[in-house]
């Protein structure tokens, strides 16, 4: 299944995505997509409907988040061995964890704001990964039973206040709206392998990222097991799980940051594609 959120900011309705790519309304069914949708039993439920039976959603619709009720917005760095050689930085030995912050998840389409004095905002292609049931200390060979779905993050970035403004990578991370996610999320089932899809991204048409998640040093298993042996993982909970070589910092022959009126493209194979405009931060925001 293509589990969707649609409609304004805030008031998002729970979708379905049908054979034909055609949003089709949930909401007699469900309140939204979020927790207690994302179960086993709850995506057991909204399997057995139809789509066909549900309202058509009409027009030129916003999708919001793929899914709400996240608690946590995990993300691991360098965890593809070329992106790591860009960075000048060794393999990791152990996934390198950070953090996004909760309040900067938005739909996958709306525009960015670059921060304030910003002049190294970057761009990230990644494989999220959605949380369906609660776990801790989950073993890796049965960690994929709690994964819920995949969607495809822009882990948006700020390399000034990533990297240079002290010890932590949160700081670069979560500025609001840099947490595009979706268009929808698409359940584990219909995916398959998620070490075989592959991903790109474009800034203003030209192709900057491309690269497949074959390539990651921790597979999603190993990354889920990991974290469970760190925190507990909640229904909801997004992880996003690193990004292929290509990105602004790491441009030869120096690097390329993004700035107003860019537009940044980016897809995962079998989870769709976002577009974001780049927009300047305005007193207000």
């Amino acid at each position: 299944m293509k589990l969707c959120r649609y409609g304004a900011a805030g008031a998002e309705k729970p979708g379905i995505i049908d054979a034909d790519g055609r949003i089709r309304d949930l909401s007699g069914h469900v309140a939204d997509i979020g927790p207690a949708e994302l179960g086993k039993d709850g995506l057991a439920k909204l399997a057995a409907i139809d789509p066909a039976s549900l309202p058509l959603v009409d027009g030129d619709v916003r999708y919001g988040p793929c899914v709400t009720g996240t608690r946590h917005f995990v993300a691991i760095g360098l965890n593809y061995a070329d992106h790591a050689a860009e960075s000048n930085l060794p393999i990791p030995d152990e996934p390198v964890v950070f953090n996004k912050w909760v309040s900067c998840i938005q739909g996958p389409n709306d525009p960015v704001t670059i921060p304030r004095d910003s002049l190294k905002t970057d761009w990230e292609v990644e494989l999220g990964i959605v949380i369906g049931t609660a776990t801790s200390y989950v073993e890796e060979t049965n960690a994929l039973d709690y994964v819920a779905g995949y969607c495809v993050v822009n882990d948006v970035s700020e390399r000034h206040w990533q990297i240079e403004r002290g010890a932590t990578w949160d700081k670069g991370k979560g500025f609001p709206t840099f947490g595009p996610v979706g268009p929808w999320m698409v359940t584990a089932d219909e995916v398959g392998d998620p070490q075989q899809l592959s991903m790109w991204l474009d800034v203003n048409g030209a192709r900057k990222q491309d690269g497949s998640t074959e390539t990651m040093i921790f597979s999603v298993a190993h990354i889920v097991s990991y974290l469970s042996q760190i925190m507990t993982l909640l229904p909801g909970d997004i992880i996003t799980t690193g990004t292929p070589p290509g990105v602004g910092m790491g441009q030869k022959p120096e690097p390329v940051y993004l700035k107003a009126g860019d537009v940044v493209e980016l897809g995962i194979e079998k989870l769709g594609s976002q577009r974001q405009d780049f927009v300047a931060w305005k007193a207000g925001q």
